[in-house]
């Protein structure tokens, strides 16, 4: 039996449903309340707002619980590949292995890009950011394929775009960085797996043979699983908005990329290594930052550590942290503001004023750690996540589609000016 809300306005009731999802999650259905009462709710930021119904991710921030299709983020990334990952978000179940087979080929055969692209990314200066590269290269592929403006496009040419997507995806990531440093493009190399593959594109050269490491390939893997999803952010939801205009899914991804550009989303992990180049500039003392992080009347903040969804332990921390041990391990980096980041992890893992409030080190902390390993420069960081989300971004767009959701077009209460008489311009 459903129950529903009550809402009094001027002494007129309003009965609204309340809608109860698969997790026990409950909301108050206010699709009708401007219809019945003529009055809207405001929320800015939308903190308390649900815009959609979806069954693609479920988190738990009080729990520390992320799940991907109802399957842990804890087994996904201990059993699973990032595209085999990429295929449950998208298509909502795990891959069998033919499926899985096909998947990761057709993503193989269509790695290569137009050569036209070459003349867009020649046309920005090594001083843009390779987040504006990527939005742009992402955009631009309307223009390479002309068909997936139509909204009407059956389903399989849906995949289509779909697979040309994830695909290309490494080589504009790739591309970008090598626009900024001024080095020549690699292009794909269909011998490789998909991130080993990411990884020579960005760093081999070629006055030099690369070879691509296992465990540094093992771990870019598993961060990109950690980023893939995590439910209606500013950037998935921007991607639905977008989409919901039936704006293609090239354009729509796009849009999802310079939302994630901002640092208030995508730029936590780069604020993370400045915190420690700052750290380091100052002397490298971990227990002097730590007295300041916790003197409520410094401004100082520890970045990398607590998490504004996650009100314990990120589970996502949890699991990264053991491979950016892996990749130190095995790198022997010898890097002051890694050690830096070290010791700060381990006060903070023992510090009851930290313990007590669960600001433990988040996703971000660690992905910085490793990124910073690899000698990927702090503004490609949020090209990373954008790489790792892109299956997410696709898997909601396709979710939004194929629900017939309505174009997003939130309400607002105007505050401006009543209605004025107009004053000619030589009377002003």
């Amino acid at each position: 039996m459903s129950s529903t809300a009550e809402i009094k306005v001027d002494g007129k009731s309003i009965e609204l449903p309340v809608i109860e999802g698969t997790e026990s999650e409950k909301a108050i259905d206010i699709s009708k309340l401007r219809g019945q009462s003529g009055i809207i709710t405001i929320d800015p930021g939308f903190k308390n707002t649900g815009s959609t119904k979806s069954a693609i991710t479920f988190l738990d921030g009080e729990k520390g619980i992320l799940r991907y299709r109802g399957y842990s983020i804890e087994e996904l990334a201990e059993k699973s590949s990032f595209l085999e990952v990429s295929y449950l978000l998208i298509y909502g179940e795990l891959p069998t292995t033919e499926e899985l087979q096909q998947f990761e080929s057709d993503i193989t055969n269509h790695t290569l890009v137009h050569e036209d692209v070459k003349k867009i990314l020649e046309g920005f200066p090594s001083t843009a950011h390779p987040m504006g590269v990527l939005s742009s290269l992402v955009c631009a592929q309307t223009a390479f394929y002309p068909a997936s403006l139509d909204p009407n496009r059956a389903a399989n040419e849906v995949d289509l775009s779909i697979i040309r997507l994830i695909a290309k995806m490494p080589t504009f990531a790739a591309w970008s960085y090598k626009n900024q440093i001024g080095h020549p493009v690699n292009y794909p190399d269909n011998n490789l797996n998909y991130t080993a593959n990411f990884l020579k594109m960005m760093f081999a050269t070629p006055a030099e043979e690369y070879d691509v490491d296992p465990v540094v390939a093992a771990a870019l893997d598993k961060l990109l699983i950690l980023h893939a999803d995590h439910e209606q952010n500013c950037s998935t939801s921007t991607v639905r908005v977008v989409g919901s205009s039936h704006a293609s899914m090239y354009a729509s991804i796009s849009a999802g990329i310079n939302a994630l550009w901002g640092p208030l989303h995508g730029g936590a992990n780069q604020a993370v290594i400045e915190m420690l180049e700052n750290i380091k500039k100052d002397g490298g003392d971990t227990k002097k930052w730590m007295a300041k992080a916790k003197d409520k009347d410094d401004p100082f903040r520890l970045m990398g550590f607590g998490h504004r969804v996650y009100k314990n332990f990120d589970p996502r921390a949890k699991i990264i942290k053991k491979a950016a041990d892996d990749v130190l391990e095995k790198l022997g980096v010898n890097d002051p503001v890694l050690d830096i980041a070290k010791g700060l992890e381990e006060e903070a893992l023992k510090d009851q004023y930290f313990v007590d409030r669960k600001l433990y080190p988040n996703v971000d902390f660690y992905s910085g750690i490793i990124y910073r390993a690899l000698g990927i420069p702090t503004d490609m960081f949020t090209v990373m996540f954008a790489m790792g989300r892109l299956p997410g971004w696709i898997a909601q767009w396709k979710e939004m589609r194929e629900n017939k959701e309505p174009i997003g077009r939130p309400r607002q209460v105007y505050t401006g000016a009543n209605e004025r008489a107009y004053v000619e311009l030589a009377k002003r």
